[in-house]
């Protein structure tokens, strides 16, 4: 079910989701500064092309200083508003019923564009 679930989230969109990640992700790479942020958001990128049977969990070692500081650095600069962009999606998804899966989706997505420091999934 998650094969079928990834096909039409690529399909209807997931694609470009998962391009806009990861060509921010890549920009941010080119800055040393940027590097950590750009791997985040290459991780949301590699999450959005298939979240269909992915679970977003913490890591096992309890949050560090530098993860709690560069979330909140993260917040400021714009995570907040990818977690609303994800969490619009999510409402004008779950407006349906087909739609409640990919609502899922985004709302999972919602979770770590918050806060993706100290945050992996599997």
């Amino acid at each position: 079910m998650s094969v079928l679930g990834n096909l039409v989230w690529m399909v209807c969109g997931g694609i470009l989701v998962f391009i806009g990640y990861l060509i921010g992700g890549l920009i941010l790479c080119l800055t040393i500064i940027g590097i950590p942020f750009g791997v985040q958001c290459i991780k949301l990128s590699l999450l959005a092309l298939f979240p269909f049977g992915k679970k977003v969990i913490e890591k096992r070692e309890p949050p560090t200083v530098l993860s709690i500081l560069m979330n909140i650095l993260w917040i400021l600069v714009g995570g907040i508003w990818i977690a609303v962009c994800h969490l619009v999606f999510a409402l004008l998804l779950a407006i349906t019923i087909i739609g409640l899966p990919f609502a899922k989706q985004h709302v999972k997505l919602t979770g770590l564009a918050l806060s993706p420091f100290g945050k992996t999934f599997h």
